[in-house]
């Protein structure tokens, strides 16, 4: 047995039995088998693991639209860094909100299907007014503003829209 559990409702209406089962916040994603998770909520792609190390802001947009790419057995297009609000979607809820432990020691909630492997991810939110980008914290669940030259701990996470 799963170790979630599930409410089933059954109502009975005119002599019928209808059992409505509630939808499972893990209904909302699947693994596609292909290195990608699909959200089907959000009509968004996700890479199912980050860069794998320490990597500034330039070198993480850089990693989403040209390396990460071909690290997949299938070809998608328009990989791009994720905004905060995307960034904090995949955030785990209710039983799933335990996470798990990354390699550099950070516990991150974050969606179980997805895995990073340290708890800061870049968004492609950035001032324009400065060298800073947007970075989201799984481990603590914040956000802040860092200098785009920063790496040590930051990773890159790839998204995209599905057409």
């Amino acid at each position: 047995m799963s170790r979630y559990l599930f409410q089933i409702l059954t109502i009975v209406m005119l002599g019928i039995i209808i059992t409505v089962v509630p939808s499972r916040a893990a209904d909302r994603f699947t693994d596609n088998g292909d290195g990608t998770v699909t959200d089907h909520e959000r009509g968004l792609m996700w890479g199912k693991t980050d860069n794998h190390g320490d990597i500034n802001w330039v070198q993480a947009e850089k990693w989403v639209k040209y390396t990460f790419p071909y690290t997949l057995e299938k070809s998608y297009e328009n990989w791009r860094l994720p905004t905060l609000a995307e960034l904090q979607s995949i955030l785990a809820e209710g039983r799933n909100a335990e996470g798990y432990e990354t390699d550099c020691g950070h516990w991150v909630k974050i969606i179980p299907s997805i895995r990073l492997t340290c708890g800061w991810v870049w968004t492609s939110e950035t001032d324009p007014n400065a060298p800073t980008a947007r970075v989201f914290n799984f481990a603590n669940v914040y956000h802040y503003t860092v200098r785009k030259a920063h790496h040590r701990g930051y990773r890159a996470l790839a998204v995209r829209n599905i057409e």
